[in-house]
């Protein structure tokens, strides 16, 4: 089984904003992979669990096989993530490289994307406190780059606001080329997701 946590805030004021990308990419991975079918299902089918939003299904992989996938969207604010992701690892009995979490990240460009299967939190909030409850930095990540804040704009009022037009265009594909790095993780492991989508972003 693999455990797919999208981080953002709760919130409709927090619906588009950079922050929460990584709930926009378990939306669209949601609907790629048939567990539903419109924008906005995700929410309304997901069942209140695990402090979040979570919603199970099984991904049939290219192989012929299938992969029991579990989406997870944390309700506790991105600061205490993970007290969600602990409770989902713990219910189902996972490890940390079960789990991949999709972020934000100032340290890319809008558009780029990067998959690492360990490392440090980069001053990423929520991966702080993943690192902090599990005890391990050892976990697979999905960074979505949103570019870094203008000098003028502090950081954290850059992060919590909308992604401009352009930043929006570039968003989109983006968006797309993760739930593929996603499917070839659950397929193929991260090596495999790694040679292919960051080469590729």
């Amino acid at each position: 089984m693999k455990l797919i946590v999208g981080l953002g805030n709760p919130g409709r004021e927090y619906v588009g904003t950079r922050h929460n990308v990584g709930f926009e990419v378990v939306d669209a991975f949601s609907r790629k992979v048939g567990f539903t079918t419109g924008r906005d299902d995700f929410d309304r089918m997901a069942r209140r669990k695990f402090e979040g939003l979570a919603l199970d299904g099984v991904v049939s992989t290219s192989s012929g096989g299938s992969e029991k996938v579990l989406l997870l969207k944390p309700l506790t604010y991105m600061n205490l993530s993970g007290r969600s992701v602990q409770a989902a690892m713990a219910f189902y009995q996972l490890t940390p490289p079960d789990v991949m979490i999709v972020l934000d990240d100032v340290a890319l460009p809008s558009g780029r994307l990067r998959i690492r299967a360990a490392g440090s939190s980069g001053g990423h909030n929520g991966l702080k406190d993943i690192e902090r409850v599990l005890g391990t930095d050892q976990y697979p990540r999905l960074r979505m780059g949103i570019d870094p804040a203008p000098s003028r704009i502090p950081q954290k009022d850059y992060v919590l606001a909308s992604f401009s037009e352009v930043q929006r265009q570039l968003l989109e594909p983006a968006v797309i080329r993760a739930c593929g790095a996603i499917v070839t993780w659950i397929e193929k492991g991260i090596g495999s997701a790694m040679s292919l989508f960051n080469a590729e972003s």
